[in-house]
């Protein structure tokens, strides 16, 4: 039986790897004399599919790879996940967004130096909206989520992993369903549905010294933390109500 320790451990490692691919695509994608400049959103949206599908392998067998809060939040409300390790594991998820965003800024160090654009160095470490309508911005925050994990919660009742989360689905499903959400649903917002994903690494971005960059956006923060954290709740019940 898994320790503790060990879940929390997996779940920071697959995290850290989930960012660090994710916001590494991002910057590949959009830093300035980067090889991979103007690759695009659907470069952008594959990338991150391979990112969780590359967590989710590792975390999977320990954790059940949640690697996100909401994912822990709507699970343990849906009766598939222990109450006392949401925050544990939240913790974990959280602190290793926050390294995953750190090794992406001293990868692309010279990248960031040679970019002028303010809101693009933003932008690689977390979502900002295309247009700036908060309460819009929020519903496509909670639809994504609660879309993600209606998903896993189904996928739950499966035995494919010790641990339930992501690693219930398998890699390749959740690959499928992340880009799915990206490309149908990530053009309002640029689909946090993660608050690791994106609290974790503005934070890493407000305090990290990146040559000429802007304020890290918080204003617009509270929107891709409980846009997942509501959406991921509703999933929860919906789940409950259907099934009850």
């Amino acid at each position: 039986m898994m320790t503790l320790f060990t879940k929390c451990l997996f779940e920071f490692i697959g995290t850290l790897v989930l960012i660090l691919l994710g916001d590494g695509v991002v910057a590949s994608s959009c830093l300035d004399k980067s090889k991979g400049k103007g690759a695009g959103w659907v470069v952008i949206t594959m990338g991150w599919g391979f990112a969780v599908m590359c967590g989710v392998f590792i975390a999977g067998p320990y954790s059940g790879a949640h690697l996100n809060p909401a994912v822990s939040l709507g699970l343990a409300i849906a009766g598939h996940f222990d109450w006392a390790l949401v925050l544990p594991y939240t913790i974990a998820q959280l602190l290793g967004g926050f390294a995953g965003a750190l090794l992406v800024y001293f990868f692309y160090k010279d990248h960031f130096d040679a970019t002028d654009d303010a809101d693009t160095k933003l932008g690689v470490f977390c979502t900002m909206p295309a247009i700036d309508n908060s309460w819009r911005n929020f519903f496509c925050e909670f639809v994504g989520t609660w879309l993600l994990v209606f998903v896993i919660v189904l996928f739950s009742h499966s035995e494919n992993t010790p641990e339930i989360g992501m690693g219930s689905m398998g890699a390749f499903p959740v690959t499928m369903l992340i880009m799915s959400i990206g490309m149908s649903l990530g053009g309002a917002t640029g689909y946090a549905i993660n608050p690791a994903r994106d609290l974790a690494p503005r934070l890493a971005h407000c305090l990290l010294p990146i040559r000429g960059k802007r304020d890290s956006g918080w204003k617009y923060s509270w929107v891709p933390v409980a846009g997942p954290l509501l959406g991921a709740a509703f999933a929860a019940l919906t789940h409950i109500l259907i099934l009850s």
